[in-house]
């Protein structure tokens, strides 16, 4: 398969086995969110480290930037204590202290962490970008949500997962996709799939490049998407094919129900272009209401 932007051609190998800061809401469980640099980011509190934080469904762990950490008198890069979030305390959570500088250098206020899935994995979180809302919730707690269409959710490597395709109009891999929030490129796929033989530094294709050769097709939640900006990641699993990241999740109204292991996607209130849709796919199996 190809992934074409000028000159720079990535081609899929398939396997042969298969910015304002925004305050907290008053209701507890909600709060409001923005995108910077093409990703959620939320107001929280860490170890009580207050600031923003990268609101990001395919981190694995929760994260304290070290800066951060050691302004707070932190000298372990092992910790664990108290998170406030969307008006929630929760208490005795794992955190670990990590260097943000290469993810955060483009950010015009200082980003403190990282709020990842191991935080989430328990609650029912619904995210939305236009306007721009998070909300956690205890399952039973969540108000109702009309779906267009429901997905089971896999998780690979400590990432929630969905079956999506890729396809340069040639060939066509379909497989796990980790859903990220934090992530700013629209498609990643896995390099133990996919290769750029025309890139002149393949190592900007990767996160944190400047690369952005287009994917011919995604498809995904039913939909088809032609010409999405795109790159690679180095997998933690061979089982996880690439990322969808919050470009293209920003079309949509999402609930993340991870205790009962499906997303819940609706239509956002005013979509965001990120590629063109061009058609719908036939596959109704996942429709709401089955």
């Amino acid at each position: 398969m190809a992934i074409v932007e000028g000159q720079v051609r990535l081609t899929l190998t398939l396997l042969a086995l298969a910015a304002a800061a925004a305050a907290p809401a008053a209701r507890a469980g909600d709060t409001a969110c923005w995108l910077d640099q093409g990703v959620v980011v939320v107001p929280a509190e860490v170890l009580g480290v207050a600031g923003d934080y990268i609101f990001d469904t395919a981190a694995p762990t929760t994260l304290l930037g070290d800066t951060q950490a050691g302004g707070a008198g932190f000298a372990a890069t092992s910790l664990a204590g108290q998170i406030r979030i969307a008006g929630l305390t929760l208490e005795t959570r794992p955190v670990e202290v990590a260097r943000l500088d290469l993810r955060t250098g483009l950010f015009p206020t200082p980003i403190a962490g990282v709020i990842g899935a191991d935080l989430l994995k328990a609650y029912v979180v619904d995210v939305s970008v236009s306007p721009c809302r998070v909300s956690i919730r205890r399952p039973g707690r969540a108000p109702p949500f009309r779906a267009r269409a429901v997905l089971p959710l896999r998780w690979i490597a400590g990432l929630p997962t969905v079956e999506a395709s890729v396809s340069d109009g040639t060939r066509a891999w379909r497989g796990a996709f980790a859903l990220a929030t934090g992530a700013d490129t629209a498609v990643r796929l896995s390099d133990a799939v996919a290769q750029a033989p025309g890139a002149g530094k393949p190592q900007e294709l990767f996160p944190y490049g400047v690369l952005r050769p287009k994917l011919r097709a995604l498809g995904f939640a039913g939909d088809l998407y032609e010409g999405l900006p795109a790159g690679l990641i180095k997998a933690p699993d061979p089982a996880l094919a690439g990322q969808i990241g919050a470009p293209l999740l920003a079309r949509y109204r999402l609930r993340f129900d991870f205790p009962r292991g499906r997303l819940l996607i609706a239509p956002a209130a005013r979509p965001r272009p990120s590629g063109r849709r061009s058609a719908r796919s036939g596959d109704s199996s996942h429709r709401a209401g089955r």
